[in-house]
């Protein structure tokens, strides 16, 4: 393959004429005074609501097959806070059945534009059913519908079978409300570790990982 689809290392005068942009996005010390991570993870997640064009709550979420393989993808946090984070999702679906079967997972925020990201590791804990419920009545109609029209990572034989199946979910509650299938519930991620990274010039990044001891955290910054 041809290497001029992969960007060249940045040179010395590159490094430099970014070294400002980096301090200015990423050279407050006060991050590393922190005693837990949450409050910083939505800290960072307000700054990229601010500057990232999409999506600034997308993390990839990683998980483990019966296999032992590992598997991952990209969901939305739909909630944060100081039990964990939380997305939702078909209970169906691989994702749905790795959780079941090992109920662990990592996480990863990247921030493109504030070139910052944040990992997650730890354990998993299916939401309760009025949490699943309180969410799924805030999504939009037709988001709600194709929950029950998808069966999600299942084959499929066309567009067409979809459209067929949301059109006939679309016709069977008409005029009614549209109640959460009970294959649709949500997980929270229970954080056991959290790595914090920012850009730095150089490839000399900020890392600063909080591992859960007891009821707090240990602080360690890491080398780059």
């Amino acid at each position: 393959m041809s290497s001029a689809v992969i960007p060249p290392s940045p040179s010395r005068e590159e490094y430099a004429r970014d070294y400002a942009a980096a301090l200015a996005a990423n050279g407050d010390e006060s991050v590393f005074e922190r005693d837990e991570p949450i409050g910083l993870i939505v800290q960072w997640l307000a700054d990229a609501r601010a500057h990232e064009p999409n999506d600034p709550n997308a993390m990839c979420l990683s998980t483990v097959d019966a296999d032992g393989a590992p598997d991952s993808r990209m969901v939305l946090l739909k909630d944060i806070d100081a039990q964990g984070l939380t997305f939702y999702s078909n209970s169906e679906s691989a994702k749905g059945t790795q959780l079941a079967g090992r109920p662990v997972a990592a996480l990863l925020f990247h921030w493109k534009t504030l070139r910052r990201q944040v990992r997650v590791r730890g354990t998993v804990q299916p939401v309760t059913p009025a949490e699943a419920d309180a969410y799924f009545a805030s999504r939009a109609r037709e988001s709600r519908i194709g929950a029950w029209a998808s069966d999600q990572s299942r084959p499929l034989a066309d567009r067409a079978a979809l459209e067929a199946a949301v059109a006939r979910e679309t016709a069977r509650f008409d005029g009614g409300e549209v109640a959460r299938p009970e294959h649709w519930t949500g997980w929270r991620v229970v954080p056991r570790s959290v790595e914090f990274w920012r850009d730095r010039p150089f490839r000399l990044h900020d890392r600063l990982r909080f591992d859960r001891e007891g009821n707090g955290w240990r602080r360690t910054r890491l080398q780059p």
